[in-house]
């Protein structure tokens, strides 16, 4: 069986990682490196750097914090997102570090740019990102830079369809930060069937992500705030849901 991955997420916003709630309030944590250190030592699979307020500003990705990470050398990949508006930006941002490149902004702009990337880096290095939300029954997608919602479009769709990503990130924008908050029907209402999904927001309790790595269509939980309440917080999930397919703890963090 394939294992799942649980993932470290680290948001940034003027260049230091924050706690975040619902897209909305931030509350200062320190330097993204020290962080990363910390999810690489406790045993993350992965580890998600969203530098949320690149696109708003029209800036590009953060290549320092991304050099910066990469100079602590650490053994688990790095996904990169925030402020990839073109190719030339997706390069950099790998050759800066990142393991994986998310997209977010840019798919409400211009989808086609995945395809582009995808050509140039392979599949297996995009991630598309949606934060999604339930609204009177409807799946409607967050542009976080405007704060407005509109329908996943078929161009996008198509996009994401033709297998120029490795996966969707889905992000329920209106629980980040709250405990026990992932909205079920985000999944349910979801029309990509095919395609990996990584899960984020208000992931937080053990019974919930073990039921959530149970869905054929989850290869991978992020979870961000929770891992900063105590140290080894990682280790402490995996061993409270040893039930689900998951990548074993670090045999020097288990002992």
């Amino acid at each position: 069986m394939i294992k799942k991955r649980l993932a470290g997420a680290i948001t940034v916003k003027g260049g230091l990682a924050v706690q975040s709630f619902g897209y909305n309030r931030h509350l200062p944590m320190g330097k993204p490196e020290i962080v990363a250190e910390n999810l690489d030592r406790w045993g993350a699979d992965e580890i998600i750097v969203k530098c949320i307020d690149r696109a708003k500003h029209g800036n590009g990705p953060d290549l320092a914090i991304l050099e910066r990470i990469a100079r602590t050398g650490l053994a688990t990949p790095v996904v990169y997102s925030g402020g990839i508006r073109t190719v030339e930006h997706g390069i950099a941002a790998m050759k800066a570090g990142a393991d994986r490149i998310c997209l977010d902004a840019v798919l409400h702009d211009t989808p086609a740019v995945a395809a582009t990337l995808s050509d140039k880096l392979g599949a297996q290095a995009i991630i598309a990102s949606l934060p999604l939300s339930v609204e009177d029954g409807v799946l409607r997608w967050l542009d976080h830079r405007t704060r407005t919602l509109k329908a996943l479009s078929n161009q996008l769709l198509d996009v994401l369809a033709s297998g120029v990503v490795s996966e969707v990130q889905i992000i329920d924008w209106k629980n980040e930060g709250r405990a026990g908050g992932f909205d079920p029907a985000l999944l349910e209402k979801l029309p990509l069937r095919d395609i990996p999904l990584i899960l984020f927001g208000g992931l937080s309790e053990p019974d919930r992500l073990s039921e959530m790595f149970q869905h054929p269509q989850v290869a991978a939980v992020a979870i961000g705030n929770f891992l900063s309440y105590r140290e080894h917080s990682i280790l402490h999930y995996k061993s409270r849901i040893a039930n689900a397919p998951l990548r074993p703890a670090p045999q020097t963090l288990a002992s």
